[in-house]
C-alpha cells in the first residue's frame, strides 16, 4: 500500500506519545500538517480532506500525538512571532 501525503506528514511530525495526557488538538495538528506541507514544498488539502483521512488514522481526543521535525519548529514560530 502506497504512503500518502498525510501517512507521510504523521511519520514525519509527530510522535505517538501513549503515556503522555496531553496531545495536540484539532488546531494545532491542522497547524503542524500546514508547516509540513510548507517546508516539504506541497500544497496542502483541503480542510475536510485532512480531517477525512485523519479519521482513519488517529484516535479523536485525546490522541497522544505530539509534535517533532522541522515542522515543529516552523510551526511553533509561526505561531509565536514573538519568540524570535
Amino acid at each position: 500500500m502506497a504512503h500518502s501525503q498525510f501517512d507521510t506528514f504523521l511519520q514525519e511530525a509527530t510522535h505517538l506519545d501513549r503515556a503522555s495526557e496531553h496531545s495536540l488538538n484539532d488546531d494545532r495538528l491542522f497547524g503542524l500538517y500546514t508547516s509540513w506541507c510548507y517546508i516539504n514544498q506541497q500544497a496542502p488539502g483541503r480542510e475536510a480532506t485532512f480531517w477525512a483521512a485523519m479519521k482513519r488514522r488517529i484516535t479523536p481526543g485525546c490522541n497522544g500525538l505530539r509534535m517533532k521535525g522541522p515542522a515543529a519548529a516552523d510551526y511553533i514560530l509561526a505561531s509565536c512571532p514573538g519568540i524570535v
